[in-house]
């Protein structure tokens, strides 16, 4: 199975958080923060969105800086995706 979202909605796929700080110490799981950077999977078509046009301007494969409590969470193939609005993304994080 696949998600194509639909406006302009975009599919995440979340990074994995970091095991340790900078300063070395190790994280328990239940004290990982939750990452904000995550992996654009698939991308909506745009188009007309509440009479504003909209222009998508993410990609699949770009990763991305996304709001905190931004989107909603679905699993799927027990896989885990996060479906955010374009308006959401931040950022894109360039390597």
């Amino acid at each position: 199975m696949k998600l194509v979202p639909l406006g302009d909605k975009i599919v995440l796929k979340q990074l994995e958080a970091e095991e340790t700080t900078k300063s070395g110490i190790v994280l328990p799981g239940q004290a990982k923060e939750k990452p904000q950077e995550a992996e654009v999977i698939a991308v909506g078509p745009g188009g007309n969105i509440d009479g504003k046009e909209v222009t998508m301007q993410v990609k699949v494969g770009d990763k991305v800086i996304y709001s905190k409590y931004a989107g909603t969470d679905v699993e799927l193939d027990k896989e885990e995706f996060i479906i955010v609005k374009q308006s959401d993304i931040l950022a894109i994080v360039e390597e």
